[in-house]
Protein backbone atom coordinates (compact mmCIF):
# COMPACT_ATOMS: atom_id res chain seq x y z
CA UNK A 1 0.00 0.00 0.00
CA UNK A 2 1.53 3.44 -1.36
CA UNK A 3 2.11 5.61 1.59
CA UNK A 4 1.76 9.17 1.10
CA UNK A 5 4.13 11.90 2.89
CA UNK A 6 2.04 15.83 3.18
CA UNK A 7 4.12 18.87 3.68
CA UNK A 8 1.59 21.42 4.77
CA UNK A 9 1.73 24.55 3.34
CA UNK A 10 -1.00 27.06 5.26
CA UNK A 11 -0.34 26.95 9.17
CA UNK A 12 -4.24 26.70 10.83
CA UNK A 13 -5.36 24.55 7.54
CA UNK A 14 -8.15 22.45 8.58
CA UNK A 15 -6.56 18.48 8.32
CA UNK A 16 -8.96 17.10 6.12
CA UNK A 17 -8.58 20.16 3.64
CA UNK A 18 -5.10 19.95 3.33
CA UNK A 19 -5.05 15.82 2.79
CA UNK A 20 -7.92 16.45 0.46
CA UNK A 21 -6.31 19.16 -1.41
CA UNK A 22 -2.78 17.62 -1.55
CA UNK A 23 -4.08 14.18 -3.09
CA UNK A 24 -6.94 15.27 -4.78
CA UNK A 25 -9.38 13.40 -2.96
CA UNK A 26 -12.80 13.82 -1.88
CA UNK A 27 -14.14 15.17 1.99
CA UNK A 28 -15.89 11.52 2.16
CA UNK A 29 -12.91 9.46 1.05
CA UNK A 30 -10.74 11.70 3.54
CA UNK A 31 -12.96 10.64 5.84
CA UNK A 32 -12.76 7.14 5.47
CA UNK A 33 -9.47 7.01 5.66
CA UNK A 34 -9.39 9.06 9.43
CA UNK A 35 -12.37 6.82 10.42
CA UNK A 36 -9.17 3.43 9.49
CA UNK A 37 -6.51 5.58 11.43
CA UNK A 38 -4.82 5.85 7.69
CA UNK A 39 -4.28 9.62 8.51
CA UNK A 40 -1.67 10.53 10.82
CA UNK A 41 -0.45 13.47 11.98
CA UNK A 42 2.84 13.03 14.10
CA UNK A 43 2.91 9.66 14.03
CA UNK A 44 -0.99 10.47 16.01
CA UNK A 45 -4.43 10.01 15.45
CA UNK A 46 -6.40 13.84 14.77
CA UNK A 47 -9.57 15.26 14.76
CA UNK A 48 -10.84 16.60 10.84
CA UNK A 49 -11.04 19.70 12.59
CA UNK A 50 -7.05 19.49 13.45
CA UNK A 51 -5.61 22.63 12.71
CA UNK A 52 -1.75 21.73 11.07
CA UNK A 53 1.11 23.80 11.80
CA UNK A 54 4.07 23.86 8.90
CA UNK A 55 6.23 21.63 10.92
CA UNK A 56 3.82 18.70 11.23
CA UNK A 57 4.65 15.57 9.46
CA UNK A 58 1.33 13.97 7.93
CA UNK A 59 1.57 10.50 6.64
CA UNK A 60 -1.33 9.21 4.68
CA UNK A 61 -1.49 4.88 4.28
CA UNK A 62 -3.69 4.70 1.15
CA UNK A 63 -4.86 1.23 0.12
CA UNK A 64 -4.48 -0.18 -3.41
CA UNK A 65 -7.72 1.15 -5.74
CA UNK A 66 -9.64 -1.33 -6.36
CA UNK A 67 -12.55 -1.24 -9.46
CA UNK A 68 -15.60 -2.74 -8.19
CA UNK A 69 -19.03 -3.28 -8.97
CA UNK A 70 -21.90 -3.96 -6.34
CA UNK A 71 -24.56 -6.24 -7.24
CA UNK A 72 -28.33 -6.76 -5.84
CA UNK A 73 -28.26 -9.91 -4.56
CA UNK A 74 -32.15 -10.41 -3.22
CA UNK A 75 -32.25 -11.13 -0.04
CA UNK A 76 -34.48 -12.22 2.89
CA UNK A 77 -34.32 -8.90 4.76
CA UNK A 78 -35.67 -8.83 8.45
CA UNK A 79 -37.07 -5.05 7.67
CA UNK A 80 -38.43 -3.07 10.73
CA UNK A 81 -39.12 0.00 9.57
CA UNK A 82 -39.25 2.02 5.63
CA UNK A 83 -40.39 4.88 4.28
CA UNK A 84 -39.07 7.32 1.90
CA UNK A 85 -36.05 8.13 3.40
CA UNK A 86 -35.30 5.32 5.79
CA UNK A 87 -34.61 1.35 5.72
CA UNK A 88 -34.03 -0.22 9.55
CA UNK A 89 -33.14 -3.97 9.15
CA UNK A 90 -32.70 -6.62 12.65
CA UNK A 91 -29.50 -7.68 10.90
CA UNK A 92 -28.87 -11.30 11.69
CA UNK A 93 -25.67 -13.14 12.95
CA UNK A 94 -22.95 -13.58 10.51
CA UNK A 95 -24.55 -11.20 7.61
CA UNK A 96 -21.67 -8.85 6.69
CA UNK A 97 -22.91 -5.13 6.80
CA UNK A 98 -20.52 -3.91 3.28
CA UNK A 99 -19.03 -5.13 0.95
CA UNK A 100 -14.86 -4.76 1.72
CA UNK A 101 -11.57 -5.43 -0.75
CA UNK A 102 -11.93 -9.52 -1.60
CA UNK A 103 -15.08 -9.56 0.02
CA UNK A 104 -17.81 -8.17 -2.29
CA UNK A 105 -20.97 -10.71 -2.14
CA UNK A 106 -23.45 -11.67 0.23
CA UNK A 107 -23.46 -8.56 2.25
CA UNK A 108 -26.09 -6.21 3.52
CA UNK A 109 -25.48 -3.83 0.66
CA UNK A 110 -25.98 -6.58 -1.92
CA UNK A 111 -29.36 -7.54 -0.44
CA UNK A 112 -31.01 -3.89 0.07
CA UNK A 113 -29.47 -3.06 -3.20
CA UNK A 114 -31.70 -5.54 -4.41
CA UNK A 115 -34.28 -4.53 -2.15
CA UNK A 116 -34.01 -0.23 -2.75
CA UNK A 117 -31.99 1.21 -5.08
CA UNK A 118 -32.27 4.64 -3.85
CA UNK A 119 -29.51 4.80 -1.07
CA UNK A 120 -27.42 7.93 -0.63
CA UNK A 121 -24.28 8.08 -1.90
CA UNK A 122 -21.89 10.01 1.08
CA UNK A 123 -20.33 6.23 2.19
CA UNK A 124 -19.09 5.61 -1.63
CA UNK A 125 -19.71 2.99 -3.67
CA UNK A 126 -18.81 0.13 -0.90
CA UNK A 127 -21.39 1.41 1.75
CA UNK A 128 -23.80 3.13 -0.58
CA UNK A 129 -26.54 4.13 2.58
CA UNK A 130 -24.66 3.15 5.45
CA UNK A 131 -24.48 5.51 8.10
CA UNK A 132 -23.06 3.65 10.99
CA UNK A 133 -22.34 0.45 11.43
CA UNK A 134 -22.09 -3.46 13.59
CA UNK A 135 -20.01 -6.30 13.60
CA UNK A 136 -20.72 -9.31 11.14
CA UNK A 137 -21.34 -11.68 14.40
CA UNK A 138 -23.77 -8.90 16.09
CA UNK A 139 -26.89 -9.11 15.34
CA UNK A 140 -29.43 -6.20 15.38
CA UNK A 141 -30.93 -2.54 14.52
CA UNK A 142 -29.43 -0.57 11.98
CA UNK A 143 -30.52 2.11 10.30
CA UNK A 144 -29.84 3.09 5.89
CA UNK A 145 -30.33 5.73 4.49
CA UNK A 146 -31.82 5.82 0.92
CA UNK A 147 -30.96 10.09 0.33
CA UNK A 148 -27.87 11.86 1.24
CA UNK A 149 -30.15 14.84 3.50
CA UNK A 150 -31.15 11.49 5.57
CA UNK A 151 -27.70 10.10 5.53
CA UNK A 152 -26.44 14.12 7.01
CA UNK A 153 -29.29 14.33 9.13
CA UNK A 154 -28.57 10.30 11.01
CA UNK A 155 -24.70 11.06 11.11
CA UNK A 156 -25.41 14.22 12.78
CA UNK A 157 -27.51 12.77 15.28
CA UNK A 158 -24.83 10.21 15.73
CA UNK A 159 -22.08 12.76 16.41
CA UNK A 160 -23.77 15.08 18.44
CA UNK A 161 -24.90 11.52 20.62
CA UNK A 162 -29.07 12.29 19.71
CA UNK A 163 -29.34 9.27 18.24
CA UNK A 164 -29.25 6.28 20.93
CA UNK A 165 -28.02 2.94 20.38
CA UNK A 166 -28.62 0.12 23.27
CA UNK A 167 -26.99 -2.98 22.68
CA UNK A 168 -27.79 -7.02 25.47
CA UNK A 169 -24.90 -8.48 25.68
CA UNK A 170 -24.32 -11.60 28.04
CA UNK A 171 -20.94 -11.35 29.48
CA UNK A 172 -18.55 -13.85 31.76
CA UNK A 173 -19.13 -13.44 35.43
CA UNK A 174 -21.96 -11.41 37.71
CA UNK A 175 -21.41 -8.69 38.78
CA UNK A 176 -21.82 -7.30 42.41
CA UNK A 177 -23.11 -3.73 41.39
CA UNK A 178 -25.97 -3.33 38.93
CA UNK A 179 -24.81 -0.02 36.66
CA UNK A 180 -21.42 1.60 35.72
CA UNK A 181 -19.97 3.63 33.49
CA UNK A 182 -16.64 2.79 31.27
CA UNK A 183 -14.73 5.90 30.33
CA UNK A 184 -11.52 4.56 28.72
CA UNK A 185 -9.75 5.91 25.60
CA UNK A 186 -9.75 2.95 22.35
CA UNK A 187 -7.09 2.35 19.76
CA UNK A 188 -5.32 -0.11 17.54
CA UNK A 189 -3.76 -2.68 19.40
CA UNK A 190 -0.13 -2.02 19.15
CA UNK A 191 0.59 -5.81 18.75
CA UNK A 192 -2.03 -7.19 16.68
CA UNK A 193 -3.16 -4.31 14.11
CA UNK A 194 -6.39 -6.58 13.60
CA UNK A 195 -7.94 -6.08 17.29
CA UNK A 196 -8.44 -2.57 18.97
CA UNK A 197 -7.68 -1.69 22.88
CA UNK A 198 -7.99 0.42 25.42
CA UNK A 199 -4.84 2.87 25.03
CA UNK A 200 -3.87 6.38 25.34
CA UNK A 201 -2.01 6.18 22.10
CA UNK A 202 -3.05 6.93 18.82
CA UNK A 203 -6.82 6.78 20.71
CA UNK A 204 -10.33 8.24 20.45
CA UNK A 205 -12.18 8.99 23.65
CA UNK A 206 -14.70 6.04 23.95
CA UNK A 207 -18.10 5.86 26.94
CA UNK A 208 -20.27 2.86 27.18
CA UNK A 209 -22.79 2.98 30.17
CA UNK A 210 -24.29 -0.22 31.29
CA UNK A 211 -26.70 -1.81 33.73
CA UNK A 212 -27.17 -5.25 34.93
CA UNK A 213 -30.48 -7.31 33.69
CA UNK A 214 -29.57 -10.53 35.69
CA UNK A 215 -27.21 -12.26 37.00
CA UNK A 216 -26.28 -15.58 36.34
CA UNK A 217 -23.90 -18.43 38.10
CA UNK A 218 -21.21 -17.72 35.81
CA UNK A 219 -22.64 -14.86 33.92
CA UNK A 220 -24.28 -11.52 33.44
CA UNK A 221 -26.65 -9.91 30.84
CA UNK A 222 -26.24 -6.21 30.74
CA UNK A 223 -27.41 -3.52 28.62
CA UNK A 224 -25.38 -1.17 27.44
CA UNK A 225 -26.33 2.48 26.20
CA UNK A 226 -23.39 3.74 23.81
CA UNK A 227 -22.23 7.39 24.19
CA UNK A 228 -19.56 7.06 21.61
CA UNK A 229 -19.50 4.68 18.53
CA UNK A 230 -15.60 2.81 18.19
CA UNK A 231 -14.79 -0.28 16.54
CA UNK A 232 -15.63 -2.70 18.40
CA UNK A 233 -16.30 -0.36 21.50
CA UNK A 234 -18.30 -2.67 23.53
CA UNK A 235 -16.38 -5.68 23.01
CA UNK A 236 -13.05 -3.91 24.27
CA UNK A 237 -14.63 -2.77 27.27
CA UNK A 238 -15.99 -5.75 28.98
CA UNK A 239 -12.92 -7.13 28.16
CA UNK A 240 -11.38 -4.16 29.46
CA UNK A 241 -13.31 -4.36 33.23
CA UNK A 242 -12.96 -8.57 32.84
CA UNK A 243 -16.25 -8.88 31.64
CA UNK A 244 -15.28 -10.04 27.97
CA UNK A 245 -18.60 -11.09 26.03
CA UNK A 246 -19.37 -14.32 25.76
CA UNK A 247 -18.12 -16.39 22.70
CA UNK A 248 -16.35 -13.39 21.26
CA UNK A 249 -13.56 -14.75 19.01
CA UNK A 250 -11.35 -11.53 19.48
CA UNK A 251 -11.90 -10.26 22.90
CA UNK A 252 -13.25 -13.63 24.94
CA UNK A 253 -12.01 -16.32 26.47
CA UNK A 254 -10.71 -19.59 24.25
CA UNK A 255 -12.95 -21.99 25.71
CA UNK A 256 -16.17 -21.23 26.26
CA UNK A 257 -20.17 -22.10 24.78
CA UNK A 258 -20.77 -22.73 20.79
CA UNK A 259 -22.60 -19.79 19.99
CA UNK A 260 -21.26 -19.27 16.61
CA UNK A 261 -19.38 -15.53 17.39
CA UNK A 262 -20.17 -12.89 20.31
CA UNK A 263 -23.95 -13.20 22.22
CA UNK A 264 -24.00 -9.19 21.41
CA UNK A 265 -27.51 -7.86 19.98
CA UNK A 266 -28.48 -4.10 18.94
CA UNK A 267 -31.75 -4.06 20.85
CA UNK A 268 -33.19 -0.44 20.49
CA UNK A 269 -32.40 2.51 18.35
CA UNK A 270 -33.91 5.74 19.15
CA UNK A 271 -33.71 8.59 17.05
CA UNK A 272 -35.30 11.64 15.23
CA UNK A 273 -36.33 11.22 11.62
CA UNK A 274 -34.59 12.95 9.23
CA UNK A 275 -37.84 14.78 7.53
CA UNK A 276 -40.89 14.94 10.06
CA UNK A 277 -38.91 15.39 12.96
CA UNK A 278 -40.57 12.61 15.07
CA UNK A 279 -38.92 10.64 17.90
CA UNK A 280 -38.98 7.29 16.30
CA UNK A 281 -37.98 4.34 18.79
CA UNK A 282 -37.92 1.04 17.64
CA UNK A 283 -36.87 -2.81 19.46
CA UNK A 284 -35.48 -5.92 17.72
CA UNK A 285 -36.06 -9.28 19.52
CA UNK A 286 -32.95 -11.15 20.80
CA UNK A 287 -30.82 -12.88 17.63
CA UNK A 288 -32.37 -16.85 17.94
CA UNK A 289 -29.12 -18.11 19.02
CA UNK A 290 -28.80 -15.65 22.28
CA UNK A 291 -32.44 -16.22 22.71
CA UNK A 292 -31.61 -19.85 23.00
CA UNK A 293 -29.03 -19.12 25.34
CA UNK A 294 -30.92 -17.56 27.78
CA UNK A 295 -33.24 -19.67 27.51
CA UNK A 296 -31.39 -22.82 28.45
CA UNK A 297 -29.31 -19.93 31.74
CA UNK A 298 -32.87 -19.60 32.78
CA UNK A 299 -33.95 -23.05 33.57
CA UNK A 300 -30.44 -23.89 35.90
Amino acid sequence: MPIENIEPVISGERLDKTVAQALNLSRSRIKELLEDDRILVNGSVEKPSYQVQEEDQIQVDLPEAEEVEILPEPMDLDIVYEDQDLVVVNKPKGLVVHPAPGHHTGTLVNGLLAHCQDLSGINGKLRPGIVHRIDKDTSGLLIICKNDHSHREIAKQLQDKTCHREYVALVHHPFDHDHGTINAPIGRDEKDRQKMAVTAKNSKSAITHFRVLKNYKDYALVSCLLETGRTHQIRVHMQYIGHPVVGDPKYGYRKTMDTQGQLLHAARIEFIHPSTREKITLDAPLDPIFAKVIEQLDKE
